[in-house]
């Protein structure tokens, strides 16, 4: 019913850029809340960022100052810009869509919905 398609990781050399993307469709209400995740060779899957349908943010330390999320409710899109990046931000980046409410016969429903993933290399 909701899928996340996601775009724009790829392969950096440290200290560039990448901007990810990732838009929500289906016959969606509204969001609460949108963010990416990340697994690493090896490491467990965490939070990078997120944020409210009231714009309130929230990173992890380890990207704080150098990665900024964003999103634009009319399009149910959330992006997560990457500066500086460094090879320890190697991994699979997930889009996550929390608290989506869609229209059911009565009522509404909740629903969580995570991306397919998109990998983010950073290497010279």
């Amino acid at each position: 019913q909701v899928q996340l398609v996601e775009s724009g990781g790829g392969l950096v050399q440290p200290g560039g850029s990448l901007r990810l993307s990732c838009t929500a469709s289906g016959n969606i209400l509204t969001i609460a809340t949108m963010g990416w995740y990340r697994q690493g060779p090896g490491k467990q899957r965490e939070l990078v960022a997120t944020i409210t349908s009231g714009a309130r943010l929230n990173y992890t330390d380890s990207v704080k100052g150098r990665f900024t999320i964003s999103r634009d409710n009319a399009k149910n899109t959330v992006y997560l810009q990457m500066n500086a990046l460094k090879p320890e931000d190697t991994a699979v980046y997930y889009c996550n869509a929390d608290g989506i409410v869609i229209p059911t016969m009565p009522g509404i429903r909740f629903l969580e919905v995570w991306g397919q993933g998109t990998l983010v290399t950073v290497s010279s």
